[in-house]
């Protein structure tokens, strides 16, 4: 049998074993495709990120949001950006993002990337879905996917440069690592999330808080240097604070599994994805 093929059937024999099966099909469904080794890791410039792309341009224009993409250049390779808005035109946006590209291949070794970012992507697709048709005041959504990341950010510095004169960003929320359990924030119960920005927002988060009862950290493992350097240096959200939009970056941290092989979509809490997802669109939909 072929390799890949190989690789598929364990992934897909994994998932059909896992306890505590996501509520959601859908979301299943999405983090199937996405690890899928026939999409090559995710990898910027691969026919497999081509077809993510695609996956998501089709979802988004489904819902019936506005969608392009994005190309540009990322070390020599083609990135594309996938970017769908509400319809209709709005005082301000508020932008929702989450890389998709992966590690992909390196030598005969797959990086499946089901944490780093396949989750954050998944839960970009969820909230989509479930915020379609809430924008009825003075705030708009505009959902991203971004490639390049693993190349120095490209593809949120790109985003930012081309639309931020087109719309009026009000805030950026990045969806980054966002499946796992594995490792609480010290002191926190296993059903925590990260928000890093977030302090400001507090109060409307604990009320969106009240019926998931996530324990909410603004920090980073308690940590200000680290803190500092996942919020301003290495998230999509940093060029956006950068620029001095408001930004929350939502994460559940790295992991021993981050940039592993060991990164697959067994290895994730689908429950507790779900948890955070809908809290995280509650949040938001307060917002608009």
């Amino acid at each position: 049998m072929h390799r890949l093929s190989l690789i598929f059937l364990a992934a897909a024999m994994s998932a059909a074993s896992l306890s505590g099966a996501c509520r959601s099909d859908r979301l299943f469904d999405d983090l199937v495709f996405l690890t899928d080794p026939c999409q090559d890791g995710r990898a910027t410039g691969s026919p497999g990120a081509q077809s993510v792309a695609f996956y998501l341009l089709r979802e988004f224009r489904s819902l019936g949001y506005r969608t392009t993409v994005q190309c540009f250049e990322s070390a020599g390779l083609a990135g594309r950006n996938v970017v769908a808005v509400t319809p209709g035109w709005y005082r301000d946006y508020i932008v929702v993002g989450a890389y998709y590209d992966g590690l992909g291949y390196i030598g005969d070794s797959f990086y499946a990337g089901a944490d780093s970012n396949a989750s954050g992507v998944a839960a970009l697709l969820a909230i989509a879905r479930g915020l379609v048709s809430s924008c009825e005041g003075s705030t708009g959504l505009i959902f991203v996917a971004f490639d390049g990341h693993n190349s120095g950010l490209e593809g949120s510095r790109r985003f930012l440069e081309r639309f931020s004169e087109e719309y009026r960003f009000r805030m950026m929320v990045n969806l980054d690592i966002v499946g796992s359990s594995e490792v609480p924030v010290h002191g926190s119960r296993e059903e925590y999330l990260i928000a890093l920005g977030g302090l400001p927002f507090m109060l409307s988060m604990d009320r969106a808080n009240r019926d998931t009862g996530l324990d909410l950290c603004f920090d980073y493992y308690g940590s200000e240097q680290f803190t500092d350097l996942f919020y301003r240096r290495i998230g999509d959200q940093s060029w956006f604070v950068a620029a001095g939009i408001p930004s929350v970056m939502f994460t559940s941290g790295i992991t021993m599994d981050t940039n592993k092989v060991t990164d697959t979509l067994d290895r994730l809490d689908l429950d507790m994805l779900s948890k955070r997802i809908t809290f995280i669109m509650r949040w938001l939909d307060s917002m608009i």
